[in-house]
């Protein structure tokens, strides 16, 4: 199982991130981004969405990944509590996920970036640092 850690940044918020392979790093990352925005009201019914994206490279498809799940999240407020892969390749995603509405709200996030973002891979998992604007 990822895990994840805050890290300073000067003037955003900012995750150093590691999974055991690309569905557990886009999963924690994801899970590290809602637990600086939100707290979820676990008595609240769960909402439920699919989300199918494509992008060029991997560092594409986690940025746009992170803005979708933040694009929800604004629509719905729902703070994200599951994600099952159908499909996650270097390019490509479809998941469903499956969240409950925010109780109480922390930080506000404009938007996952691409500053010194990339995912390296190696024996020991895969890794990245993610900086968010807020």
């Amino acid at each position: 199982m990822g895990c994840w850690q805050e890290i300073d940044h000067t003037a955003d918020l900012a995750l150093q991130v590691w999974g055991e392979d690309l569905p557990d790093l886009f999963a924690t990352a994801a899970q590290g981004m809602f637990a600086l925005v939100a707290r979820p009201d676990l008595q609240a019914e769960p909402l439920k969405r699919c989300v199918a994206l494509e992008a060029l490279d991997v560092e594409t498809l986690l940025v746009d990944w992170l803005n979708e799940l933040l694009y929800l999240y604004e629509v719905t407020m729902a703070v994200l509590d599951e994600v099952d892969f159908e499909a996650l390749s270097a390019t490509r995603l479809h998941a469903t996920v499956r969240g409950r509405p925010a109780a109480t709200q922390r930080a506000q996030i404009k938007a996952a970036t691409f500053h010194n973002l990339e995912v390296v891979t190696s024996e020991a998992g895969v890794r990245t640092e993610i900086v968010f604007d807020i």
